[in-house]
């Protein structure tokens, strides 16, 4: 059975590791904006002009999946001391 300071350290490294993937993401989407959006038009034969909406909803959505399933509950666990 997992103890609660394990999953404490489990829930730190999830939100590490999801920070760090959203921040890769971001980092690459606007540095090679070009590229990307070219790549993602033709292999999915989406127009160029609506991918930064999704772009933008893909970040959004998993920046508010990892704060309520990652960082919340390890900050939850770390304010009752495991």
């Amino acid at each position: 059975m997992i103890t609660l300071s394990q999953l404490t350290e489990f829930l730190g490294w999830v939100s590490t590791l999801n920070i760090g993937m959203l921040l890769f993401a971001g980092f690459v989407l606007i540095g090679m904006k070009t590229f990307v959006t070219g790549v993602h038009s033709k292999l999915f034969s989406v127009p160029e002009e609506e991918l930064p909406t999704i772009y933008f909803r893909y970040l959004s959505n998993y920046q508010t999946l990892t704060l309520i399933f990652a960082i919340a509950p390890y900050i939850a666990l770390k304010i009752m001391g495991q």
